[in-house]
């Protein structure tokens, strides 16, 4: 009974076990149950799992001579449980070393304004150069994210002021544009009133409407005889008659007798 529960191994869908008989590698077996012969194969359990590293923080140099701290976390699982016994002592641990070597060749390559803002595209490149390196043990590399990246205090200073002097920019940018057009449709609009008679006569009346809604005043408007040239025919016989209009002296008239 001691005998066969020692020869019984039980394998998990996730697992395998990498088999040596008499040190020789019999190969990988599992899921479900394994026997195996007592004092003779021994075997190694392997996880397919996805895994995690986590990357200490790293000091490193940018190309353009900025110090920075990066964290970084990658995610790696066994493809070849052969391979990750056989090629490597322990994958885990040589995973997290060329994960390591890796993110400071790498981030060293790139300027600060590069790396703050294509980390999508860093990350893309460490898991393929991480990747590379793992591939002989039998480990993929699934992902890698870059978790924080610190900068020096006054290097936080310059970028919040450069960040300030940006956003000011824009908003002169926006508001010149807006300027702009604006006096472009006033221009169009002056060039619509010029070849319009009445157009000046009807903006005149229009705005005298919204002053008179809004206040509650009295206008006094003084109006010139050049507007009469607008009225219908019909009031320019007025026009005529205010025109040719003389006044006479007033007095006392004698009689003479």
């Amino acid at each position: 009974m001691v005998v066969l529960a020692a020869a019984v191994r039980i394998v998990r869908e996730y697992e395998r076990v990498v088999v040596f008989r008499l040190g020789h590698l019999r190969g990988a077996r599992g899921p479900g149950l394994v026997l195996i012969i007592p004092l003779i194969e021994r075997t190694r359990r392997v996880n397919l799992q996805v895994d995690t590293a986590d990357i200490p923080p790293q000091d490193l140099i940018t190309k353009d001579n900025v110090t920075v701290r990066v964290e970084a976390a990658v995610f790696f699982r066994v493809v070849d449980p052969v391979k990750a016994v056989v090629q490597i002592r322990d994958y885990q641990h040589g995973v997290l070393r060329i994960a390591q070597t890796t993110l400071r060749t790498t981030l060293g390559q790139h300027d600060l304004d590069d790396l703050l803002a294509n980390q999508a595209a860093i990350n893309q490149l460490l898991k393929q150069l991480i990747d590379t390196g793992t591939e002989p043990w039998g480990i993929n590399v699934v992902k890698v994210e870059t978790k924080d990246v610190d900068l020096p205090d006054a290097m936080k200073r310059a970028t919040a002021r450069q960040a300030e002097a940006e956003r000011e920019r824009r908003a002169k940018v926006i508001a010149a544009e807006g300027e702009f057009q604006a006096a472009e449709r006033l221009s169009q609009a002056a060039g619509v009133i010029s070849r319009e008679r009445g157009a000046l006569t009807l903006r005149t009346l229009q705005t005298l409407a919204e002053v008179a809604s809004e206040h509650n005043s009295t206008l006094v408007l003084p109006i010139p005889i050049e507007i009469l040239d607008s009225l219908p025919a019909n009031l320019q016989n007025g026009r005529a008659l205010i025109q040719g209009a003389r006044l006479e002296p007033v007095g006392e008239t004698t009689e003479q007798t």
